[in-house]
Parts: structure tokens; sequence; C-alpha cells
């Protein structure tokens, strides 16, 4: 027992130290807001791809994908695969070129911002500022659970204190050297997961007799594990399908990949890295449903990846895949801790109450911000609820269903109005959340009502209320030449 957690700590040890470097290097080079808040808009198609990887990988979906195929068995495979289809490939494809082209024309760091100058609506860049900035922070507590469940189980030690020294790393290099140190650390950990991944699977599968003999021990607990949609139901399955892939297109962590991209043509190149990248999606859930075979019996399905951790790698695979769930959970907690901070900082406070700031004083409150943020994420962590994926997917549904339509509407669309815009944004927010108090009617998640809602009242609205001038559409619609 000493030797492995000797191992892991080296392991460990290292990792940190790596990041603390990237920390103090990044420092170096934020100099002004766009700095902070987009790494100067200079970032190459690489780094964004797989930062968009890692940002999307979180500890969520290691521990709580992994849970959820622990309950469900091989069926959850499907919500990995339109999680690459839906949630990359055709995010890169339709969100992405536009979003880049369309942020660089009017400026803007942040989807608030934004939409504020796409839609001239200041009521627009407060509401979405309030509501990212709440719910990140119950995005965040999922994430550092999942950080503290992983110490907890492969070291020993208590959940607090694993949870302390994963977050207070994350704050510390963040709140130095902003996005720059974001998407470089998140570059470095989207590899450090992938190999976690692929190790913890090729010996799973090793230790079940390979996936023909684990289908038929999977069928012999329950038919349903190796059936589509097997146990869970079409309408779970679809539900948290579409949640996890479309949830993406209204979630600002996601989204600020393409801001701060160098190259319109580096689209070409990060989409099908961001793509493969994905791919490791799969195995999560691949792995949870695994572990049923193993572990039969389990109190918390949030359990089943970190025993198998324990139970089938030897220690130094182990440590590897301990620091994988760790990038995990750190790149995406990183990613969302600047949204935050932007949406406090810059959106709110700057351009929603017009409190003025010059550049050297809004980055420092910024990163001040930054620490504060955490440290209530942090307090918040300390007696989270039980699943995982079940916080994250609440977070998730209210945030996209007020932003999604308005972003994709105000990159495709000349005739939606700022009526509808505003309308939308509140119904769709209100009815997912409304929804999830209702503790969900029909099973249906509130996902689902609050982006049909939102689009049926931005389509009804805008028929009937005040369009835009032409001069106004034609600024912001414009090719530049």
């Amino acid at each position: 027992m000493m030797n492995s957690i000797f191992i892991y700590s080296i392991v460990i040890i290292i990792y940190i130290f790596i990041l603390l470097i990237i920390g103090f290097i990044s420092g170096k080079k934020t100099k002004d807001a766009s700095d902070f808040y987009l790494g100067g808009r200079n970032i190459g198609p690489w780094v964004t791809a797989l930062s968009y990887v890692a940002a999307y990988f979180s500890s969520v979906v290691i521990i709580g994908g992994g849970g959820f195929g622990w309950l469900y068995g091989m069926s959850t495979l499907w919500i990995g695969s339109i999680n690459v289809f839906l949630g990359t490939t055709i995010c890169w494809i339709v969100l992405g070129p536009r979003m880049r082209r369309m942020t660089h024309k009017l400026n803007s760091m942040t989807i608030p911002d934004f939409l504020k100058k796409r839609y001239d609506s200041d009521f627009v860049l407060i509401f979405s500022s309030i509501v990212i900035a709440i719910f990140l922070i119950v995005y965040n507590v999922s994430m550092l659970k999942g950080m503290g469940h992983i110490f907890e189980i492969l070291i020993g030690i208590p959940y607090i204190y694993g949870l302390l020294i994963s977050s207070l790393i994350i704050l510390f290099y963040v709140s130095i050297g902003g996005y720059i140190a974001v998407v470089w650390t998140s570059f470095i950990q989207a590899w450090i997961m992938g190999l976690g991944l692929i190790l913890l699977t090729i010996f799973t599968l090793k230790n079940v007799g390979g996936i023909s003999n684990a289908a038929i021990e999977l069928a012999n607990i329950n038919k349903g594990f190796v059936e589509t949609p097997g146990v869970w139901g079409w309408q779970g399955l679809i539900t948290y399908a579409l949640i996890v892939s479309f949830g993406v297109w209204g979630m600002p962590q996601m989204l600020v990949r393409f801001y701060s991209i160098k190259k319109m043509s580096f689209f070409k190149i990060g989409t099908p890295i961001a793509t493969i990248g994905t791919c490791l999606a799969l195995l999560p859930y691949l792995n949870g449903a695994l572990s049923r075979i193993l572990f039969p019996s389990l109190k918390n399905p949030d359990l089943a990846i970190p025993l198998l951790v324990k139970n089938v790698l030897n220690p130094f695979g182990s440590s590897v895949f301990l620091a994988a769930v760790l990038a995990a959970g750190m790149s995406t907690f990183s990613s969302v801790l600047i949204i935050i901070t932007g949406s406090v900082v810059k959106d709110f406070l700057k351009d929603g109450l017009k409190i003025k700031y010059d550049e050297k004083r809004l980055v420092f409150l910024s990163k001040i911000t930054t620490l504060i943020v955490g440290l209530i994420s942090i307090i918040l962590a300390i007696k989270p609820p039980a699943l995982i994926l079940t916080l994250t997917a609440f977070s998730w549904a209210i945030i996209s269903s007020t932003t999604l339509w308005p972003v994709f509407f105000g990159l495709y669309s000349k005739w939606v109005t700022k009526t509808g815009v505003i309308s939308s944004m509140i119904t769709g927010f209100l009815v997912s959340l409304i929804w999830m108090a209702l503790k969900k009617p029909f099973g249906i998640h509130g996902f689902i009502p609050g982006i049909i809602s939102g689009l049926i009242t931005i389509t009804i609205v805008s028929l009937f209320t005040k369009k835009y001038d032409n001069d106004f559409l034609e600024k912001i619609f414009k090719k530049e030449e």
C-alpha cells in the first residue's frame, strides 16, 4: 500500500509541477483583458481542438458516465456516439466558423457580450451573465465532487482533502495565467486523459474475458444491459443523449474555443482532431457497463470507475488514471472559472452596470473574482448531491435552454427580433427550471421542454414584433473583404 501511495504521489507531484510552470509562463504573457479571457485570440488548431476535448471531457463524463454505464449497460454507448457527432463534429462545422468571424467583427469576448452586441440589448447581456454565473457554479460543484472521490478511493485520503488539493492548484494557475494557462494545461490534460482511459479499457476487457464474454455475463445479469434501448428505455436514452450533445451548443466554456482560434482556416484542421478526441467519450460508458460484471452491487454508481481502477490496474496504471481524472476535472473546472469570471466582471459589472475600469484594473479584478468564485464552489462541494451526471445535466439544461437559440439564430438569422430573443431566453430558462422543480413530469428531462419552448417563443414573437433595420443587420452580417 505504501508503495502504491508513493507512486501516486510522484506522478501527481510531477503533474502538478507542470501545471504550475504553465501558470507562471502564461501569467507573463497575460497583459490585458483579451489575453486573460481569450489568449489574445491567437490559439492554434491543435491546442484549440484538444482543449475543447478536455473541457468536454470533465471528471463528470468519466465518473458520472461510468456510473450511468453501470446502471444502464451497453446502451449508454449511444450517448457517447451521439456526443461525438452532434456535440463535436456538427458543432464545429455549424457554429465554429461563423462564431469566430462574427465575434471578431463585434470584438466580443464572452457569450453575453456577443449576445448584447448582436441584439443591441443590455437586458440580454445582464440576464445571460447572471444565469451563466449561477448555474456554472453548480456545474463546478459536480467537477470538484469527481476529483474528491478519486483521491478518496485511490489514495485513501479524506474526500475534503482531495477536493482542496485539486481545486486550489486550479485556482492558482487560472488566476495567474488566465485563458492562456487554461488552454495549454487543457492541451496536456487531453493527452493524459486519453492515455488513462485507453489503459483502463485494455485491462478491464482483460479482466472480464474480452468483449464477447462480457456481453454474455451482462446478459446473464439482465438482458437489457446488452440491448438497445435496454433497461433505460428510449425516452431516457434519447433525452440524455440530446442534453449532453446539444447542450454543448449553448455552453460558454465550449464556445469560447471558437472565439480564440487564430485563423478561419484552422477549423479544417481542428474539426477532425476534436472529433477523434471526443471518440474517447465512449470509453467511460463502456467501462462502467463492464464494471457491473466485477461489482454487481454498488450503493453509489459514481464509485464504479474508481473501484474498477483500483482493482484492474497496477499502481503505475492507477496513478496514470488518477492523473487522467484530475486532468479531466481540472481542465473543465478551469475553463468554467474563466467563463464565470467574465460573466461577473466584464459582462455584469463593466458592461451591464457600466462600471469603468482601465485594462490593468480589469485584469486584476478578474483574477480576484476567479479566486472568490473558486472558493464558493469549494464550499458548496463539501456536501454535494450524490449522482454527478444528474447534477451536471441540471445546470446544462438551464444554461443551454437560455442561450442556445439566441446564439444559433444570432449567427444565422436576420429575421429574429430583440423582443423575440428576450422572450425566448426567459421562457427557456423558466420552463426548464420549473420542469426540474416539478421533478421531471412524464419522466422528461427539463432540457427538452426548455429548448422546445424557447424555439417556439423566438419564432412566434419574432413574427409579430419590430425587426432590426437593414443598416444594423448589414453591419452584423457583412463579410469582411
